[in-house]
């Protein structure tokens, strides 16, 4: 068996990281776990509690902050976002991949974290998600239908930023169609795993 991965994908809003992250996890159900991350903001319509996010008040958020319960938290588009240290540690010390959909910020916290832990350091492969082209990112969230304008202008602004911080990352997919996005992530996927035997 090979060692686990911590497997951390980002990229802007719209990019396609939650639909290609669940894709990947229903590709290989023996063997990644995605690791369930914690949000104050409201769940979106389809969106069901422990399954898309484990979705909490913003002031128990903020206490299990205190308590140092996340891995990684940050603040994204005004809402608290951030993965429990347990969850990924029991898909770990089980032999599963662990799979975190994660922003630009929380990445960059678990890549000081992991500079800091062999463990982390040994299992972290990072992707990047990019849509190099605003156009095609603002009809991408306004097709999701999720968010009023005002939300989508913000997050067109803000990817701007996050697509500064893709050479950051170890792999970078140039988001094209969903299959293709798909073929680029398994790839990847395939290639750490004959890494990181």
């Amino acid at each position: 068996m090979s060692r686990p991965l911590l497997i951390v994908v980002s990229g802007p809003a719209g990019s396609g990281k939650t639909t290609l992250c669940s894709r990947l996890t229903e590709a290989y159900p023996q063997a990644i776990r995605r690791v369930i991350t914690c949000t104050t903001r409201a769940p979106r319509p389809g969106e069901v509690a422990g399954v898309d996010y484990h979705f909490l008040p913003r002031a128990e958020f903020e206490k299990q902050i205190a308590a140092g319960v996340f891995l990684e938290h940050a603040t994204v588009h005004g809402n608290l976002y951030g993965p429990r240290a347990k969850d990924v540690a029991i898909h770990l010390d089980a032999g599963f991949d662990a799979l975190l959909n994660v922003d630009v910020q929380g990445a960059a916290t678990i890549r000081a974290q992991a500079a800091a832990n062999p463990r982390l350091a040994a299992a972290l492969v990072t992707v990047f998600v990019r849509v190099l082209d605003p156009v095609e990112l603002r009809r991408r969230l306004t097709g999701r239908g999720t968010d009023p304008a005002d939300e989508i202008d913000r997050r067109v602004q803000a990817a701007e930023w996050e697509l500064s911080h893709a050479g950051e990352y170890q792999h970078v997919i140039e988001s094209g169609s969903r299959e293709a996005d798909f073929t680029a992530l398994d790839t990847i996927y395939q290639g750490e795993k004959v890494r990181h035997p």
